[in-house]
């Protein structure tokens, strides 16, 4: 069975009954979602839908997973993917269940989406979301000196962008390491054509200059991030765009982690029938743990 995201979305816009549109991708993107969240694992507890902001007359909410154990727990606050079009927490409710399985306090975001609220909309909620972890985790059991951030796809480019933009805040959480599952990291190369051009157009509501502002190509400041775990799979067509941020990283003596997952495709940590998914997972988990024991900065 093939699940590549890109793949079914390029077959599907290319047919006669296929437009190229928002919602097109959407209706794929909700095919698959459902297939890949039956049977969560057992975690501590769910809170769902917990309020984090109001913003245009509309309640922002989040999802919390707790762990099995003796809190205090590190906290993880974790960005959906979806090409900043389409997702929720629900969307990607096993794989945040799987991340509290190996002992993070789980923080999954719902963020507004383009093109009905363009960057920096989403951007911000993520932002904001931060704050909020911090703020409030203890609630959960959750311990917000040992924060960190993670994401798939286009919440692996909100994770790294939200993580530079609170470097250099004044009294902002501080954010231990990042978790990096295939995300665009430079927009300079990604917005071609076709299905990714629609994309970045409605990401970016049609503003080529923001292409290299580091809030959406997170590249342009990867001297700032924490320490970071990248993982992509070798038949990923962003493998290009983690293997730039891996170099970019690699220049600056950064800490850092790249793994490329032999024949995997985009979104594979999702889809647990393929060997690495769970392993993958455990790789990133372990990482971030790792971050967490090292001093502070």
């Amino acid at each position: 069975m093939n699940l590549d995201p890109f793949q079914i979305i390029g077959e599907f816009l290319g047919t006669e009954d296929g437009l190229a549109t928002v919602q097109g991708v959407r209706e794929v993107l909700d095919g698959l979602a459902t297939l890949l969240n039956d049977d969560p694992p057992d975690v501590g507890g769910f809170h769902g839908a917990v309020p984090y902001r109001q913003v245009e007359g509309r309640e922002l909410t989040l999802d919390v997973i707790v762990p099995k154990g003796e809190s205090p727990f590190p906290v993880l606050v974790y960005f959906h993917g979806g090409a900043w079009v389409w997702g929720s927490p629900a969307t990607h409710r096993k794989l945040t269940f799987r991340l509290a399985e190996q002992g993070f306090l789980t923080l999954s975001v719902d963020y507004r989406l383009a093109p009905e609220h363009p960057f920096p909309a989403g951007f911000n909620d993520c932002v904001h979301a931060i704050h909020f972890a911090a703020h409030n985790a203890g609630q959960w059991g959750g311990d917000s000196k040992r924060l960190v951030l993670a994401g798939d796809s286009a919440g692996a480019n909100l994770a790294a962008a939200a993580a530079i933009e609170l470097a250099d805040r004044v009294a902002a959480p501080a954010i231990r390491a990042v978790g990096l599952m295939y995300g665009v990291f430079d927009f300079s190369d990604f917005a071609s054509d076709g299905v990714t051009r629609l994309l970045v157009d409605a990401y970016l509501g049609g503003e080529e200059a923001l292409v290299g502002d580091p809030r959406v190509s997170p590249i342009v400041s990867a001297t700032k991030l924490p320490p970071a775990h990248i993982a992509v799979g070798s038949a990923d067509p962003l493998i290009e765009d983690a293997q730039g941020l891996r170099a970019a990283l690699a220049r600056a003596g950064k800490v850092h982690d790249f793994h490329v997952y032999e024949d995997m495709p985009h979104a594979f940590m999702q889809m647990e029938f393929l060997s690495d998914a769970q392993p993958g997972i455990r790789r990133m988990t372990d990482f971030l743990h790792g971050a967490l024991e090292a001093p502070e900065p």
